[in-house]
């Protein structure tokens, strides 16, 4: 039977690059069929090495490009090509943001089926949504759903205010960095232009300390070894910093020159703390945290509100455009004080506590006991006490809210990247909200659930997507739907 892949591995190819994928990388076609080229931008020709085919589709690894794109753009990292935290270094920013705004435009038509107004996307100040208060409804709604440019930052690099980094050795030398792509090989790393100057530094100053006194660093194969991770957190606004060394065992060895180290040689340190992770897992952190030195916690601040941050706690990786995307929340929910508010999947409550700034009464609802008590002191720092907090599953709890004779007038959904459980979505639609905004990390199951509420009695009307995470294929979306 004759092989109707038109490409061969190993071979090299001459393709043109006519759009992007959903992580950046280029698509282009060989005989119609095609082909995935990362590093390769929109409107390129490239030459192209085969290294990786089935019977839908190939991965090609870039050559030579042959004409650029006007928005390449050199990456700033030397290792870029290897590591994988970053995508979009190539693509000049203003570019990314173009390409997040269409990436969501794409998932609305493609997997919603709801009709995009891509004239008025355009011009974000440009609103096809006016109020009209002699309508039973008050949104008098013309036109298609208007998806706002991207907002993104004055500065797109050294915006993560947490990194996480793998410790382990590669033929007898120490390496500290991100894994490649798809393996868990670990590219060592001096500096990394999307993490705080801070991670830089701590990481250097371990790296002595590990040499200095041979401190054994974890084997994952093995499953032995002692050093494992290093965190680092930066409270951007406070300053703070948090140094957390993960390892297998409660033993740390030289621990008070370790200590001693750290003090010396990091400005602003308020905690240092041991995380014991004995598991042969993937996951990065266990449960047992000893602070060695200082404060359990660092503090840092949203707003108006502060927050307490331990090793374990959930918070935002990129301090400043977290604001803008509670503050669009909050715009979107148009709260004018006598409002019931749901807030499903709270998480430790940062939402919920900007809600509670308008509204008469939140109910925070996460399924995670340690971020709902987390969510409790927050809202006790911060005096405010028109918040309830509830553990449980929100497509469960929820309905049960209702049954109890509490309707909400709005409701928020902060859902993870798979979105929200179908029967979450009915409960809210059977409970008739007057509007649902939607804070979502993953375009494609945004667009499913908005097309699941379309059927239920609601109409998205705008979207308004915030770069989060410059330089990767990430992109955070809030949206505001209304009843019909």
């Amino acid at each position: 039977m004759k092989n109707s892949v038109p490409v061969v591995k190993n071979e090299n190819y001459i393709i043109d690059i006519e759009t992007l994928g959903y992580g950046g990388e280029g698509i282009g076609k060989v005989d119609n069929f095609t082909v995935f080229v990362k590093e390769a931008l929109e409107g390129e020709r490239v030459q192209v090495k085969i290294i990786k085919t089935n019977k839908n589709f190939a991965f090609g690894k870039l050559i030579n490009i042959i004409e650029p794109s006007e928005y390449r753009e050199e990456p700033v990292c030397k290792i870029y090509n290897r590591c994988g935290g970053c995508q979009l270094q190539h693509l000049n920013y203003k570019e990314q943001l173009n390409f997040k705004r269409k990436r969501v435009e794409d998932c609305i038509e493609r997997i919603g089926k709801l009709k995009i107004d891509r004239n008025a996307s355009i011009d974000r100040s440009e609103k096809i949504l006016q109020k009209d208060k002699g309508s039973s409804n008050k949104y008098n709604y013309e036109g298609g759903i208007v998806v706002h440019n991207t907002i993104g930052m004055d500065n797109p690099y050294r915006y993560r205010n947490k990194v996480q980094l793998p410790v382990g050795r590669i033929e007898d030398q120490l390496v500290v960095g991100f894994y490649s792509p798809r393996s868990h090989d670990i590219i060592d790393m001096k500096e990394c232009y999307i993490q705080h100057e801070v991670g830089d530094k701590v990481v250097a100053l371990i790296k002595q300390w590990l040499k200095n006194y041979n401190i054994p660093v974890y084997d994952e194969k093995a499953g032995s070894g002692l050093v494992r991770h290093i965190m680092v957190r930066k409270a951007f606004k406070t300053g703070e910093t948090m140094i957390v060394l993960v390892t297998s065992k409660d033993e740390l060895p030289h621990r008070a020159e370790f200590i001693e180290l750290m003090r010396e040689n990091i400005k602003d340190l308020k905690s240092i703390v041991q995380n014991i992770n004995p598991k042969n897992t993937n996951v990065i952190l266990g449960e047992k945290c000893k602070t060695l030195w200082g404060k359990d916690t660092i503090v840092d601040t949203i707003g108006e509100f502060k927050f307490n941050i331990s090793p374990l706690s959930f918070f935002q990786v990129n301090s400043v455009q977290t604001e803008v995307l509670y503050n669009k929340a909050l715009e979107y929910s148009d709260l004018q004080g006598n409002e019931i508010v749901f807030d499903a999947y709270c998480g430790t409550g940062t939402i919920s506590l900007f809600l509670a700034q308008k509204a008469k009464k939140v109910y925070g609802v996460e399924i995670i006991p340690e971020a709902i008590e987390n969510a409790k002191v927050n809202a006790r720092q911060n005096n405010i006490d028109n918040v309830e907090f509830i553990v449980g599953e929100a497509e469960k709890v929820i309905p049960e809210i209702i049954d109890s004779g509490v309707k909400a007038d709005v409701v928020v959904v902060d859902p993870p990247r798979k979105g929200c459980e179908k029967s979450l979505l009915e409960a809210i639609a059977k409970m008739k909200p007057d509007k649902i905004v939607y804070v979502s990390c993953d375009p494609g199951t945004l667009a499913r659930d908005l097309g699941i509420l379309d059927g239920l009695g609601y109409r998205t009307l705008e979207l308004q997507p915030v770069d989060m995470f410059p330089m990767t294929g990430h992109v955070e979306t809030v949206v505001m739907i209304v009843k019909k």
